[in-house]
């Protein structure tokens, strides 16, 4: 029931939405996160295995100047040239060795001098270079060959597979990369290998160089992302977490804030849900319906009639009392006032109002317009003053109450014995109606004392001159009790519970000497 704490809440889109509020900024976070990590590992698998291919292209820039030089003495005598050869060695510092062939033969060598060996140029990529796991001299160990021709004589110079696996793991530590000379590879293990490399689990990069017939293939492996996470991340993702936190106790409390008590019931009253009860008021003696007391029921649209007790308090403390009460009069008004010819002359209305509505004194303008719904002298407006809040004799109180005598219009003081203020309102303001309130009726015939009260009470407003109401009036013995102390009004249970407009007009047609319904009255109120 709406304002009713200690309800067990349900699983609703007001209890997931914190929730997705909080995480949504986590995860928006993270993927932003992802993919600037994902921006970086390219970017430098990108720039690393583009240093592999320069620092290499450097490398063959050596063999390939030693390879050229020695170019022309191909077909020369072997110990006419072997110094020579020897020289390119000492000058360049990635020429591991230096060689000459004739006829696809080798037959002098920097290492050996004369040497005799078959030379297939098919194992160089374009003629020009082999990435070969090792030679006679080092079996198994890898060499990268040059090769420079001229018609069935050239030269061929060789570095060391050292100086790759050098570059490929100093330039790029964190990196995987191969070296690819046509279907040769070679990785960090120093071993040259046959076929495709395997592609890196993130960054894949493959790079060719545009001035020799290698490639070189980077990226990382798969732990390495999750690796950066932890290295570089962890107080960015503990700002997620708390920024996540913050939005979600946002959320929370605005969604808290916007069903609170203060925030329903503004949507209620800007829907029209506070509807008028009435609960009608018996005369001495004959006990015909001389009023009715308008209480204020909340039609809520899930929950149904909404107990008072439930939201005045609430609307008094927030101060929209006074907006729910205007809008209540204006209910009243408009139900009552096409069947003004069923109300006799003087018909008592009464509605309440608190301390809030006394220090306004737009209370005149809206008793002013209810009564000129009605013709004049049909409807006697009662504000009967609640004790809930103290009423203080202000200036504009008692200017107030001086205007609504004067507008005709009368005051009552509900549930009188029960509050502190009771007497002094008596003396403060100028009041014409007691009501007592329902808990000494209740004693009648059971507490001495509450009687006595009672019958203290009635004194008090006949020798003030006022009128007196009894409330909570439940039983026969409590009428004829009430009867025999001149009690002027009586209302209660035993005469009628509060009931919606239709069926109070339909029961008030039914009163003796009532006139009879208007044409065109609605269909709930023709049926009675």
């Amino acid at each position: 029931m709406p304002l009713s704490a200690k309800r067990r809440a349900a699983l609703s889109w007001r209890t997931l939405l914190p929730w997705v509020v909080g995480v949504l900024p986590v995860l928006c976070g993270l993927g932003v996160m992802n993919w600037q990590i994902e921006r970086e590992m390219q970017a430098s698998s990108q720039a690393t295995t583009r240093q592999v291919v320069a620092h290499v292209e450097h490398m063959l820039d050596s063999l390939a100047s030693a390879a050229n030089a020695l170019l022309p003495l191909a077909g020369s005598p072997c110990d006419e040239v072997q110094l020579r050869l020897r020289a390119e060695v000492t000058r360049n510092a990635f020429v591991r060795s230096t060689n000459l062939f004739r006829d696809n033969s080798l037959y002098c060598t920097s290492l050996f001098g004369d040497f005799d060996e078959p030379v297939n140029s098919a194992d160089y990529v374009d003629g020009k270079l082999w990435l070969m796991d090792g030679n006679s001299v080092t079996p198994g160990h890898p060499l990268l060959v040059y090769r420079a021709s001229a018609g069935n004589h050239g030269a061929i110079s060789t570095v060391d597979g050292d100086h790759l696996l050098t570059a490929l793991r100093l330039i790029g530590p964190d990196v995987d990369l191969h070296i690819r000379v046509g279907s040769a590879w070679m990785g960090k293990d120093g071993i040259v290998h046959k076929g495709v490399p395997p592609a890196a689990a993130s960054a894949n990069v493959l790079l060719g160089s545009t001035r020799y017939p290698f490639s070189v293939q980077g990226g990382y492996a798969v732990d390495h992302q999750g690796a950066l996470w932890r290295s570089h991340y962890p107080a960015l993702l503990a700002l997620l977490l708390v920024l996540g936190a913050v939005a979600a106790l946002a959320c929370r409390w605005q969604l808290r804030r916007a069903n609170s008590p203060r925030a329903e019931l503004r949507r209620a009253l800007e829907a029209d849900e506070f509807l008028p009860y009435f609960q009608p008021v018996v005369r001495k003696g004959d006990y015909r319906w001389a009023g009715a007391e308008v209480l204020m029921r909340w039609n809520h649209p899930q929950e149904g009639l909404v107990r008072p007790d439930l939201f005045i308090p609430y609307a008094e403390h927030s101060g929209q009392i006074v907006a729910m009460t205007r809008a209540l009069m204006m209910h009243t008004a408009q139900s009552l006032a096409p069947y003004a010819g069923l109300l006799e002359d003087g018909f008592h209305i009464g509605i309440n109002i608190t301390a809030d509505h006394c220090s306004d004194l737009r209370l005149l303008d809206d008793c002013r317009t209810f009564l000129q719904h009605f013709p004049p002298g049909r409807v006697l407006l009662t504000l009967e003053l609640t004790e809930r809040k103290l009423i203080e004799p202000t200036p504009v109180t008692l200017d107030l109450f001086e205007k609504l005598d004067a507008m005709g219009v009368k005051i009552a003081l509900d549930d009188f014995g029960t509050g502190q203020s009771s007497l002094n309102y008596l003396r403060q303001f100028k009041v014409d109606y007691l009501k007592i309130d329902q808990s000494f009726v209740a004693m009648i015939g059971a507490d001495a004392l509450s009687v006595h009260i009672l019958e203290t009470i009635i004194e008090l407003s006949a020798k003030l001159g006022l009128g007196i109401v009894a409330e909570g009036v439940e039983t026969e013995a409590q009428r004829d009790y009430l009867a025999r102390h001149s009690v002027d009004y009586q209302q209660g249970y035993l005469f009628a519970r509060p009931m919606p407009a239709a069926q109070f007009l339909s029961m008030l047609a039914t009163q003796p000497g009532a006139s009879r319904l208007p044409q065109g009255a609605p269909p709930e109120i023709m049926r009675g």
